[in-house]
């Protein structure tokens, strides 16, 4: 047997071992990408959590995603390479104002964006993506009160598309998302006046004004491969380039710098790396462990969110 020369052979030959599969968000590294199973957005990953036979999962992704997984097989190791992986939606939602919220208002119905972590899903009546994210509200009786949380521009461009008036909207943001600017975008269509836009929800609403196309990311690959344009300007997370090279390679995409950090990469995302994927599989840590009553808690309003297709 030939001995293992490069990190992605002493990975895979982890993975085999075991018997483990590897799901990473379409954000991480090419590298990382190359290796998967499966490359998706959050609710792909969440199918295929539960959708495979081994006994571990190797998680490259942020930790509200493990976690999810976890939730969905509670009887699997499930594994991250960082977990310091987080997430500003997470961070701007902790549990205990859910908490209170829910006692002050037990009537009304708590939808949260699958970015937040498993002890607010647990907290929850249903979850959503930012592909189902209108379906879920729109499946709500009309008469019931909504308290759509963390993200405020993806609860404000629901509340538009479904003209929903007794919603309120957490104030959370997307530290990617959130800083794409009006302005960067109107220069970017400028500098490439025969390209499309293509933008996440997750952006403030005068950014998502200029878009052609509104979608998740997994949606917004679709589009940009598909589109009869040649050129697109991208509004999200500049890990989607690795799919639309590879799907498109033809086409010539920009992606937009927002105002945070002059890029458009997500830092927590980038924090997972080949030698701490090679780690986590090589002694099954660190482990995403969830108390058994939050998951029987968190597993509700998940499997409501999945049986909506």
């Amino acid at each position: 047997m030939p001995a293992t020369t490069t990190l992605a052979d002493e990975i895979l030959d982890l993975k085999r071992e075991r018997r483990a599969i590897l799901l990473a968000h379409h954000y991480q590294e090419p590298e990382i990408q190359d290796l998967a199973d499966c490359v998706g957005d959050s609710l792909e990953l969440a199918r295929k959590a539960r959708q495979f036979e081994g006994d571990a999962i190797a998680f490259c992704g942020v930790l509200f995603m493990a976690e999810t997984a976890k939730v969905l097989n509670p009887g699997r190791i499930v594994v991250v390479p960082d977990p310091a992986a987080s997430c500003s939606l997470v961070e701007s939602c902790p549990v205990e104002p859910v908490r209170a919220y829910r006692r002050e208002h037990p009537d009304h119905v708590i939808v949260s964006y699958i970015n937040t972590s498993v002890d607010v899903k647990a907290e929850s009546d249903i979850l959503c993506t930012s592909r189902n994210a209108v379906q879920v509200v729109n499946s709500i009786p009309p008469e019931k009160t909504i308290l759509f949380l963390p993200d405020r521009n993806l609860g404000s461009y629901v509340q538009r598309q479904t003209g929903r008036a007794n919603m309120k909207i957490w104030q959370g943001t997307c530290i990617v998302h959130a800083t794409f600017h009006a302005r960067r975008v109107a220069e970017a269509r400028a500098a490439h006046p025969d390209a499309l836009v293509a933008a996440h929800p997750e952006c403030p609403p005068e950014v998502l004004d200029q878009a052609d196309f509104i979608g998740s990311t997994t949606a917004i690959i679709k589009y940009c491969v598909e589109a009869p344009a040649e050129e697109v300007i991208v509004l999200t997370e500049s890990g989607v380039s690795h799919s639309l090279h590879k799907l498109a390679p033809h086409k010539r995409f920009y992606f937009v710098p927002n105002d945070n950090c002059n890029c458009s990469e997500c830092h927590f995302m980038k924090l997972n790396t080949l030698e701490k994927l090679r780690d986590c599989l090589r002694t099954l840590t660190p482990r995403v462990e969830v108390p058994a009553e939050t998951m029987k808690r968190a597993l509700v309003p998940i499997e409501r969110m999945l049986a909506l297709g």
